[in-house]
Order: structure tokens, then C-alpha cells, then sequence
């Protein structure tokens, strides 16, 4: 049998620098939230990371925003695509919403280029 691979593998764990390559906008499968799914990516791998449209997780994405170089209080998606920063990656457990345990792995801690290109993690 031969297998044709044509995904990168997920990033492993620690301090990337990554590019936004996508952006998708979808809702939430349980609550019908908004959110964007932005592909982090770069030679080594990718990240598939959500930010929520909510009055919660506008902290995130604006952390996420200003690492990009954008202070703007609106932007469209469309400016977010080929834009670089640095991200810790690491793995998440949670529990969902039929109760049963999930492992995701997410972009955290992010920073602009240059200002965090270590490991936040002991």
C-alpha cells in the first residue's frame, strides 16, 4: 500500500514562530458562537487556532491582534492573512459538551517577532 501525505504534521510543543496562512469563519457547534479559525503555520508544521467572537474572549483576540502589529479596534480577516508572530504551542485538556475528554493542541502567549523566541515553559 502507498500512502501520499499532503498535511504538515501539528507543531510540536513550545515557541514557534508562525504565519497566518487561512482564516474560516464559523459558529460554535454547542452555543452558535462566532469565532475565527486561523491556520498558524510554518516549514516545521501548523496550529489550528479559534478565537471566540464573545465578550470573553476578547482579551485573547486582542492579544492575539496587537502581536500581529494591529491596534486597530476593527479589522478585517482578510488583513490577518500573511501576517507573522510568535506563539507558544502547547496541549489542552477539557471536556465537552456530551462529556467526554478532549486533548487539542493551541497557540498561546503571543508575541510580536523578535520580542519572544523562547519557550514561556520550564
Amino acid at each position: 500500500m502507498k500512502l501520499k501525505i499532503e498535511e504538515k504534521p501539528f507543531l510540536s510543543e513550545g515557541r514557534h514562530i508562525v504565519t497566518v496562512t487561512e482564516i474560516e469563519e464559523g459558529k460554535s457547534e454547542n452555543k452558535d458562537i462566532p469565532f475565527i479559525n486561523c491556520r498558524l503555520e510554518n516549514e516545521e508544521g501548523f496550529v489550528n487556532q479559534r478565537f471566540y467572537l464573545s465578550e470573553p474572549g476578547q482579551p485573547i483576540l486582542a492579544s492575539f491582534l496587537k502581536a500581529l502589529g494591529i491596534e486597530k479596534t476593527e479589522v478585517d480577516t482578510k488583513e490577518l492573512k500573511g501576517k507573522t508572530l510568535s506563539v507558544e504551542v502547547e496541549e489542552r485538556s477539557y471536556e465537552d459538551a456530551e462529556g467526554k475528554g478532549k486533548t487539542i493542541k493551541q497557540a498561546t502567549h503571543f508575541e510580536s517577532v523578535g520580542k519572544a523566541n523562547t519557550s514561556d515553559s520550564f
